[in-house]
């Protein structure tokens, strides 16, 4: 019901387009977003082993944990002030902002608890509502707030993301007889096809010239295939504008512009994920699948730029993680605390969290806005810059 309902939805909104056609970025609005039938609102999104996918906070209370002593010291870092702010965009199922808190309720000191007000920004109103369920006990200050509810620069403290940034909609662009063009849908004897036609926006010239990318250079093949994430540099201007003081945390796979754009990776990065398969057909299961592409961290560096954010430091999860404590969570296994089942269960989380082929490999973007040299260090960053 669900895939037919969205089908005939994306075909009305192609007929009533001026030219017959919709971009894939609509598409992927559509699929995802649709406030009834759309995967992130019809109550489908499953995560975990069960599930589509499964995320760092969904192997354990580890990851948000060590969140959590992040987050601490960039409260430290901003002189223990009586108001702090974490604003989570794109909460999920609420498991992370669960693990954060519980971590902050047992370990922070007295004062931080009382400065900290937790902040949630959900576009979904199905998943407001597990978060709404699953943090109800919380006893930090707690409210779910719009863009429009959050005033420019009234934040002091860190907008932070998980895996929210590669569900952003991505217009599809391609290298055809040495013109950028980009790729529709459009309808075909009643069907949903690919078209290719002119870009539909002249921001998407200006996105690869931000980033020095040129497609139709020589080494760029014909049909050489990618995505523009347009949607991510407004998000990115939008924090920038909300925050006063602070940081902003990015975690999310992804590459920098010249390993996103190489010239060998000519099918781009786009991927769906049903049931722990993942594929490339994003015109499967309409509403039941995810459908994802890699981050470009250079493009975010360089908006965040424009809106007076500075780069403290870009590195992989594995690196940051270790830096803020998971290897000393790895000995303490050896302290004869656990029984053995808890021992492997634990290590295995933990490895996973690391692993340099899996999610030890996702990309760090830290950012931060009007502070001092002092301020600007992090334990998290304590450790090369890639």
């Amino acid at each position: 019901m669900t895939a037919e309902a969205l089908e005939n939805i994306i075909i009305a909104e192609i007929e009533k387009s001026t030219d017959q056609r919709i971009t894939f970025a609509d598409y992927m609005d559509l699929v995802l977003y649709h406030q009834d039938y759309g995967y992130y609102n019809s109550g489908t999104v499953s995560i975990g082993s069960k599930g589509d996918f499964f995320t760092s906070p969904s192997l354990g209370q580890d990851f948000g944990e060590l969140l959590g002593i992040q987050f601490r010291q960039m409260w430290q870092n901003l002189g223990c002030q009586d108001r702090f702010c974490l604003v989570e965009m794109g909460a999920g199922n609420g498991e992370l902002a669960q693990d954060i808190l519980g971590y902050i309720q047992k370990h922070a000191e007295d004062d931080f608890k009382r400065a900290l007000k937790y902040i949630i920004v959900e576009r979904s109103p199905a998943l407001i509502q597990l978060q709404q369920e699953k943090l109800a006990s919380s006893t930090i200050n707690l409210t779910w707030k719009t863009w429009s509810n959050i005033a420019d620069e009234s934040i002091v403290g860190c907008f932070f993301s998980n895996e929210l940034v590669d569900a952003f909609p991505v217009h599809l662009v391609t290298k055809d007889e040495g013109q950028l063009q980009e790729i529709y849908l459009c309808l075909e004897e009643g069907q949903l096809t690919e078209t290719t036609n002119s870009i539909s926006s002249q921001q998407i010239n200006q996105y690869f010239d931000s980033i020095a990318i040129n497609l139709l250079a020589r080494q760029y093949p014909t049909h050489y295939r990618t995505e523009v994430n347009l949607q991510a540099l407004d998000w990115m201007q939008t924090v920038g504008s909300k925050l006063k003081q602070g940081y902003v945390l990015t975690i999310d796979y992804g590459y920098i512009a010249d390993k996103y754009y190489h010239p060998s990776r000519d099918r781009g990065t786009l991927q769906c994920y049903f049931q722990h398969r993942r594929h490339n057909n994003p015109y499967a299961n309409l509403g039941y699948q995810d459908i994802t592409a890699h981050i470009d961290f250079t493009s975010l560096m360089r908006c965040g730029e424009s809106s007076n954010l500075t780069t403290l430091g870009f590195t992989q999860q594995g690196l940051f993680l270790m830096a803020l404590g998971l290897g000393d969570r790895l000995n303490e296994l050896s302290s004869g605390k656990y029984n053995i089942t808890e021992i492997f269960k634990r290590r295995d989380a933990l490895h996973q969290l690391i692993n340099p082929t899996g999610l030890g490999n996702f990309g760090v973007l830290i950012q931060g806005k009007n502070l001092t040299a002092r301020e600007q260090s992090l334990k998290g960053l304590f450790i090369p810059k890639l």
